[in-house]
């Protein structure tokens, strides 16, 4: 199935959606990083008040590529390697309700745990293709800690028209597609090596 998707979604719009269908969503996106990552929960278990409402937003695991001329111009904003947010995912989710994950290679068990526990889908973006990110960025509505955590760890604050194409490989309801492959891999070399 294919999904458009505004932001912020409900757990019901969630919900409908499984591990293999596509998604294109409308809204705001957010960029985080391991930083990001860090720092957010931090400042949430310190008490401190967030620049932004994580249950209202898609994260992005990117780090872009944005030059200032009279306003940000986005040159790529191409997907990281979401496995390095692995250690911070499932608190992420669990503290903020974010309903959308956006990345590159998938993402684990604990991962994988936080979006069937709390209604969150994990979504890929196809490696190499930052430029066709940044052609779905309509602007960048705002930035935060750029000075302290540098471009591609800050928080960008993305305005995005039919982002994606994005393919859901984990869902709400405990399937991930980047295990599933793994153990199929797994069990064919088993076979080969012996």
């Amino acid at each position: 199935m294919e999904y458009r998707l505004k932001l912020p979604v409900s757990e019901k719009d969630i919900l409908k959606i499984k591990a293999g269908d596509i998604i294109y969503i409308d809204g705001l996106v957010v960029t985080a990083r391991d930083e990001a990552h860090k720092k957010a929960i931090e400042l949430y278990d310190a008490g401190h008040e967030l620049p932004v409402n994580f249950s209202e937003v898609a994260v992005f695991h990117c780090g872009p590529i944005i030059k200032r001329n009279e306003e940000w111009e986005i040159i790529a904003a191409g997907p990281t390697t979401s496995s390095r947010m692995e250690i911070f995912e499932y608190d992420f989710i669990k503290r903020f309700r974010t309903r959308i994950i956006i990345g590159k290679g998938g993402m684990g068990k604990r991962t994988t745990e936080a979006c069937k526990e709390f209604k969150a889908v994990y979504a890929a973006f196809t490696g190499g293709a930052g430029v066709l990110a940044a052609n779905a960025i309509k602007r960048v509505r705002d930035v935060f800690w750029l000075e302290e955590l540098g471009m591609p760890e800050a928080l960008w604050v993305f305005e995005v028209e039919n982002f994606g194409p994005l393919t859901v490989t984990i869902d709400s309801h405990g399937r991930n597609l980047t295990e599933e492959v793994k153990e199929r891999a797994r069990k064919n070399a088993e076979k080969i090596t012996f």
